[in-house]
Formats: C-alpha cells, sequence, structure tokens
C-alpha cells in the first residue's frame, strides 16, 4: 500500500511538473504593454489566439520598465520590452537587451533600428494634442503651443511626468525644437514648462488616455493614435491638433530581454509584430507600422491631411538619448 502511494505521489508530482512546464513554455512576459496604449491589448489577444503564448498585460512606462529591467539584470523576469524610442540606446548600454534580428528585419530602414540587433522599430506617432472638445467648454480649440500658456486653459492641460515616461521627455524636446532650441540647447522648452507651470499642469506619470476620454483631462499632449482612436473607435468628443509651430514623429521599439527566462517565446513575439498582420493591426489602431504599406487607405483616411503632418519632423534618436539625461535633471530641478 505504501509503495503504491509513494508510486501514486511521484506520479501525481511528474504530473504538476509537466503542466507547470507547458504553463511556463506558453509564456512571454512583456514590459511596458499596457493594453490601453497603442492597441496592445489587441496585439496581446492576437499573440495569444495565432502563436499560443500569452503575454499578460503591463502597465509599467519606459522609464519603469527599464528600472525594472535593471534591478532584475540577475535574474530577469521579462523576454522582451517595449519603449519609446528615446530608451532605445539606454537599454542597450545598460546590458538589459541582446540581439536579435527578427523576420523582417532587413526591411526596416537604417534609422529605425539598432545595427547589431539589439532593438527595432515597430510603429511610430505623432506628438500633438489630443483635445475632449466637450472639456473645454466654451473655450476655443488650442493650435499652438503657445495656445495652452493662455489663462483660459488653466487646469486643462496635462502631459505624462518627463521624470519617467518617455512621451513626457519627448514632449519637453518636441517644443524646445519647435521654439527654436537644439538637441543641445534646452533652454526654450525648459522655459515652456516653467511658463506652463503656472497653468497648473495635470501631470500623470502613467497612460491617461481613458482620463482624456472622459473629459477629467482637457487638453493632453499625446500622440495621434490615442486621439484617433478616441475619435473613431470610441466615438468620443475628441480630436487631434499638430501644434502650428511644429512637433515630431517617434518611434517605439521593441527588443529581447538578455538572459529572459523564455527566450524562444519572446523572440517568437518579436517575430510576430513585425508580421503583415500585426503591422496592420498597428494600423488599423492608427499608428503608423514601420511597413508603411501595411497602413490601410481606409485608416490613413482617418488621419490629418498629409499637410499638417508636413509640420512634425523624424527625431534623432541618437541626439534625444543622449539629451535624454538633461531633460531629465533640468525638468526636476527647473520646473517640478
Amino acid at each position: 500500500m505504501l509503495k503504491r502511494r509513494a508510486v501514486a505521489a511521484v506520479f501525481a508530482l511528474a504530473i504538476l511538473s509537466s503542466v507547470q512546464a507547458a504553463s511556463a513554455q506558453s509564456r512571454a512576459i512583456c514590459y511596458n504593454c499596457p493594453p490601453e496604449w497603442a492597441d496592445w491589448g489587441s496585439q496581446l489577444k492576437a499573440i495569444q489566439s495565432t502563436l499560443g503564448i500569452q503575454v499578460p498585460s503591463d502597465n509599467k512606462n519606459s522609464g519603469q520598465a527599464i528600472a525594472a529591467l535593471i534591478a532584475e539584470k540577475a535574474n530577469p523576469v521579462a523576454d522582451v520590452t517595449y519603449l519609446g524610442g528615446i530608451a532605445a540606446d539606454p537599454a542597450k548600454d545598460a546590458g538589459v537587451l541582446t540581439p536579435y534580428k527578427p523576420a523582417g528585419w532587413d526591411k526596416i530602414p537604417a534609422d529605425l533600428k539598432d545595427p547589431d540587433g539589439f532593438w527595432f522599430t515597430i510603429h511610430s506617432g505623432t506628438l500633438g494634442l489630443f483635445i475632449n472638445k466637450t472639456a473645454l467648454g466654451s473655450k476655443p480649440v488650442p493650435q499652438s503651443w503657445a495656445d495652452l500658456l493662455k489663462p483660459d486653459y488653466k487646469g486643462l492641460v496635462g502631459y505624462l511626468d518627463p521624470t519617467s515616461a518617455a512621451v513626457g521627455q519627448l514632449g519637453i524636446m518636441a517644443i524646445n525644437l519647435a521654439l527654436g532650441g537644439t538637441y543641445e540647447n534646452l533652454d526654450p522648452g525648459i522655459k515652456y514648462f516653467k511658463d506652463l507651470a503656472k497653468n497648473e499642469p495635470i501631470v500623470p506619470k502613467q497612460t491617461s488616455y481613458a482620463r482624456v476620454v472622459s473629459g477629467e483631462i482637457a487638453i493632453l499632449l499625446d500622440y495621434d493614435f490615442n486621439a484617433y482612436r478616441g475619435q473613431y473607435t470610441d466615438k468620443a468628443p475628441v480630436l487631434f491638433v499638430i501644434p502650428k509651430e511644429g512637433s515630431v514623429v517617434f518611434p517605439y521599439v521593441m527588443g529581447l530581454v538578455n538572459k529572459g527566462p523564455n527566450a524562444d517565446n519572446g523572440k517568437k513575439v518579436l517575430d510576430f509584430v513585425l508580421s503583415d498582420a500585426s503591422q496592420t493591426m498597428w494600423g488599423n489602431a492608427y499608428l503608423r507600422p514601420v511597413f508603411v504599406d501595411r497602413l490601410s487607405a481606409e485608416s490613413k483616411a482617418k488621419f490629418l491631411p498629409d499637410a499638417d503632418y508636413a509640420r512634425a519632423k523624424p527625431v534623432d534618436l541618437k541626439k534625444l538619448a543622449t539629451a535624454q539625461k538633461a531633460i531629465i535633471e533640468r525638468y526636476k530641478n527647473e520646473v517640478n
């Protein structure tokens, strides 16, 4: 009897180990894949249905993702990460990424990928004003960065915290460049945010799409894809404005985590986000896929006219990454 029980126990443990192994094999952990951002929710569902790999949603921003990857460097938890382009080289330099060139690598423009395969662009967005018209009340829709400094918009403007969020850092640089600054000279951008502080802006740390759609934040420095999603998918009273002084186009990248626990699954996820199906999905979510031919005519028709986008220039990722530390420090010391 005891022998049979021992055999049964061993057998049960073997089954449990097998189930746990299978469960581990069907997962991949992605840092900074929030379901409410860039339609990651649909992508994660597609990854599970297409690849059979479960990727839990993750609400970190770029800075939080890198901080976690560095803290876990000796015992990594994540397998892949999604980052604002400003964070791509810092992540590489921190040693938390490892080279991987996914299927479709050769088609990615050279300035939108690391030559050794540490990171690559999957899509991009244009920074501007995501505006809830109802929340504005009788106030006019702002058309410029300068408009946001007017007393009319006191308490109505929001931007993500530049001390950790890539979009917050980009906001400073976009305005800085639009007002005559350079990647080396941040004075115009810092002065602008000091002036904006007088209007009591809202400065959340996390993605704030829902807060704009609900009208809690009337004007958010954010991307076109979020505004179009609110306008066309969620039918909210929102719109997108590219300020008349100009703005920037910003790529978002992914990379394979160094010594991640599910590296093979991570590689499959990275292959998927460059597949025709995934790239088309990004386009349908109003992002510009890195493979521009995957943006359907139907989706593009919902974007602002090309004449408006002519005011938005590609950002120099290398120079932006070099300026990142100064953006954060000057914001902390002079604005926050």
